[in-house]
């Protein structure tokens, strides 16, 4: 029950933050850009200033899908930001430029966070259902130790994981605004905007490692309290 609590409520929280998010992106995509520019131009001439040539702009469908694609590199950007002329379209483009330059040099929790997909991956599938065997919830038995031993690890990877997905995160949106204020892309009403849009996205982020914390420290509570038992 106490589970249950705690998720539904960090939840609650996440969906307030993603829905002030989209309405963010909402409003600050009826905004025209002064310089005319596209998401796809804003992206390429980032890249361009950042001595960048290797990475290509390109589109993928979906809602607020953008992302940088370190394998590949390419940007690729959701339809109304690649096309889109507007003070979210430009924010959102450079922050995943953003990524493509600390790609570029290097940054030290962006390799790190790569290393680890691999393992999140395995530990995101199969590490839900060894917690529930070693809880013993749902027609799992009694609980095992054990296994909730094993569970609590596979889930502590996800919880480093998203951990060290805010300083880059936060970074890049940090190296995104440098760069628009520095070559004067956006006017100080606009570079405000586009803060306070990249502001809200990095919270959901935020929300997303607090929630990992919150679930993992509960976790390991129960362990604790069943080994002295």
């Amino acid at each position: 029950m106490g589970y249950l609590v705690l998720t539904g409520l960090l939840m609650l929280i996440g969906m307030i933050v993603s829905s002030t998010l989209k309405n963010k992106f909402h409003e600050y995509g009826q905004i025209a850009l002064s310089n005319g520019l596209s998401g796809r131009e804003v992206a390429e001439r980032m890249l361009e200033e950042n001595g960048i040539h290797d990475v290509r702009v390109t589109t993928s469908e979906g809602f607020l899908s953008d992302h940088y694609n370190p394998a590949n590199k390419t940007v690729n950007l959701s339809p109304d930001v690649y096309a889109g002329r507007s003070i979210s379209a430009a924010a959102v483009a450079a922050h995943e430029c953003g990524h493509a330059v600390q790609h570029a040099r290097a940054y030290a929790p962006l390799k790190m966070r790569s290393a680890l997909v691999p393992i999140v991956q395995v530990s995101t599938s199969l590490g839900q259902w060894v917690l529930f065997a070693g809880l013993g919830v749902w027609g799992f038995g009694g609980g095992n130790q054990t296994l909730l031993l094993i569970g609590i690890i596979m889930f502590a990877m996800s919880t480093i994981f998203s951990l060290i997905t805010l300083p880059v995160e936060y970074d890049a949106s940090a190296r995104a605004l440098r760069w628009m204020e520095n070559t004067r892309l956006t006017t100080g009403y606009e570079h405000d905007k586009a803060a306070d849009a990249l502001k809200w996205a990095a919270r959901t982020y935020l929300v997303a490692a607090i929630s990992s914390v919150a679930q993992l420290l509960y976790f390991v509570m129960v362990f604790m309290n069943r080994r002295d038992d």
